[in-house]
């Protein structure tokens, strides 16, 4: 019955994290996919590059929102999981957010769902995740060197705080990472890849 309860939360969480946000918010506010605009990822970055900053914040807004709905909603299918519901909740939200089956598997690369959710399952610690990802990405200027560093860094974090099966489901959060961001991991290691968010010295 547990790993039932545990498929269903996956389930569920894919559900809530294929509705992807900026493909909303570039419609509406440019009349195209997402897909259609910079990069075609459909992700705040891209679309606050492109369409301004009071579009990226309303993805960022709706991607947090959805895997909250998803974390809650799991929580609440589920209440006998405890945590445990959160945690693959949010791993479904991220496969949902990353591989939409609807969009033809072709979703963002995950970095808000991924922060939203260890924020939600990892109340302190995960914020603090977040924070030493944003801090290599000012440092650096590379989003792909924080977003891969923040789900690494919450590997080792959630093993400690809850157990071998959280350190697995968050490892593979963290290969996950690593897959979507390894061909700007390459640009990066080639020098080809844009910086961002670099503060001037």
């Amino acid at each position: 019955m547990a790993l039932f309860l545990r498929g269903l939360c996956l389930l569920a969480g894919y559900l809530f994290g294929g509705f992807l946000t900026a493909e909303v918010v570039a419609r509406c506010t440019a009349g195209v996919s997402a897909r259609d605009i910079g990069t075609g990822n459909p992700g705040m970055a891209n679309i606050a590059t492109h369409l301004g900053k009071k579009a990226g914040l309303l993805v960022l807004a709706g991607d947090v929102i959805k895997t909250a709905a998803a974390c809650w909603f799991c929580h609440q299918l589920a209440p006998e999981l405890g945590l445990t519901a959160l945690l693959y909740g949010g791993l479904g939200a991220v496969l949902g957010h990353n591989w939409p089956i609807w969009y033809k598997g072709r979703g963002g690369k995950g970095v808000a769902v991924t922060c939203a959710w260890l924020m939600l399952y990892l109340p302190v610690t995960g914020v603090l995740c977040c924070l030493a990802g944003g801090v290599a990405v000012l440092l650096t200027g590379y989003l792909p060197v924080g977003a891969v560093l923040i789900a690494a860094l919450a590997v080792p974090v959630g093993w400690l705080q809850y157990g071998t099966e959280a350190g697995a489901v968050l490892a593979l959060n963290a290969v996950i990472m690593v897959t979507r961001h390894w061909a700007g991991l390459q640009r990066i290691h080639r020098g080809e890849e844009l910086q961002f968010f670099r503060p001037k010295l």
